[in-house]
């Protein structure tokens, strides 16, 4: 299978079924396509079959392949490295724990809606826009 990039397909990585079940509802009824891992081992699977979401929404503490791991090997698979990753978590002092994962940006648990939509788009195309519009 050749890569495929998808510019409205996001792929949550969260060990919490009931967030990731809402998150990617959430997405879903924005329009985007949505991919779920409950933990970085599944989601490298994925990706490692050709898929190329336009965003990863990356919890940090997952059982089997936590974030820090799963964004390990990421970064070392030149056919994943340059995929966008958001990393969403309830831990304290984010923003000093995603400086060595090379990440620009988090969002905080319990997640805002605004927030998480404004950061989807920030890294995918809008799912539904039309070239006339």
């Amino acid at each position: 299978m050749s890569p495929f990039h998808s510019r409205s397909q996001v792929l949550i990585v969260e060990d919490d079924s009931d967030l990731r079940e809402a998150l990617s509802q959430i997405l879903e009824d924005e329009g985007y396509g949505v991919s779920s891992a409950e933990h970085g081992r599944a989601a490298l699977e994925w990706l490692r079959e050709g898929s190329r979401p336009c965003l990863i929404l990356l919890d940090l503490t997952m059982p089997v392949m936590n974030g820090w791991q799963f964004r390990a090997e990421q970064k070392q698979d030149p056919m994943l490295a340059s995929i966008p990753v958001v990393v969403i978590s309830a831990g304290a002092n984010l923003a000093e724990q995603i400086v060595p994962l090379e990440i620009e940006h988090y969002i905080r648990k319990p997640i805002q809606l605004g927030q998480l939509l404004a950061t989807v788009q920030r890294y995918c195309h809008e799912p539904d826009a039309r070239p006339d519009a």
